[in-house]
């Protein structure tokens, strides 16, 4: 079984949320910015999701960054 912290998507969620924050982004902001629902960014900071390729560039994009930068050290 998979070690939680070692999770890539628990990973991605914290990658997210530290950039957020970093931006002063409320969950509801950086959805608007990124065109998805604020419950979708949750999941996603959480670990729930397992994040479309699509939807990293929307939150990357969003968050001023690209999706190689938010991957870095996942995996």
């Amino acid at each position: 079984m998979l070690d939680v912290a070692l999770d890539p998507r628990v990973q991605l969620g914290r990658a997210v949320r530290k950039r957020r924050q970093a931006l002063g982004l409320s969950q509801e902001g950086l959805a608007e910015r990124a065109g998805l629902h604020w419950t979708y960014i949750g999941g996603i900071e959480r670990g729930e999701r397992n994040v479309s390729l699509l939807n990293i560039v929307k939150v990357a994009k969003a968050l001023g960054t690209t999706a190689a930068r938010l991957l870095t050290g996942i995996g």
